[in-house]
């Protein structure tokens, strides 16, 4: 299967908000945190309502106009997006969300789409957020130089995530 990876149009913020909750409910369910369906859906459905829609729509624009601030890439199959990363640029780079839906891992996209963010990235350093029983993607940042932090938080009081950090470096891989 071919898979693209893109800027996106404005026209994709239909599909990113209800995508987000898609990978939500195939990735973080957990029953040792308490954290189910009806747990995700309170906490991340507005990401597929018409709101949630709309500020997709207002970050892909605001991307789009200030590349170098903000970054912005989805991954198309042939039939859908199936994936996305974006990033914002402060006094450091943050990287996500960063999602991909379990049909489309194993594939490499994961990876394209992580060079293409280092490299807009350049040498700054980096800061995520991952959910700690999250290994599968724990291991994958691993690989690019991230590293756990002693920082933790409970976002919405129950989902455990933990800090991850790349330090600057002098080339851009």
């Amino acid at each position: 299967m071919t898979h693209v990876i893109e800027a996106p149009d404005a026209d994709d913020a239909d599909s990113l908000g209800p995508l987000q909750l898609r990978v939500w409910l195939e990735t973080y369910p957990c029953e040792h945190a308490g954290i189910d369906e009806n747990w995700i859906r309170e906490h991340r459905g507005s990401s597929a309502s018409e709101e949630g829609i709309s500020q997709w729509r207002e970050f892909i624009e605001a991307a789009r106009q200030q590349p170098d601030v903000l970054f912005c890439r989805v991954v198309r199959s042939e039939r859908e997006i199936v994936g996305f990363l974006c990033g914002r640029r402060d006094e450091v780079v943050t990287l996500g969300p960063m999602y991909l839906l379990e049909e489309a891992q194993g594939w490499g996209i994961g990876g394209r789409m992580m060079g293409e963010f280092l490299t807009w990235a350049g040498g700054t350093p980096i800061r995520l957020w991952v959910t700690d029983y999250n290994e599968r993607a724990i291991r994958f940042y691993q690989r690019y130089g991230f590293k756990a932090t002693d920082e933790r938080e409970l976002w919405q009081g129950k989902l455990p995530n933990v800090r991850m950090v790349r330090e600057p470096t002098d080339n851009l891989s």
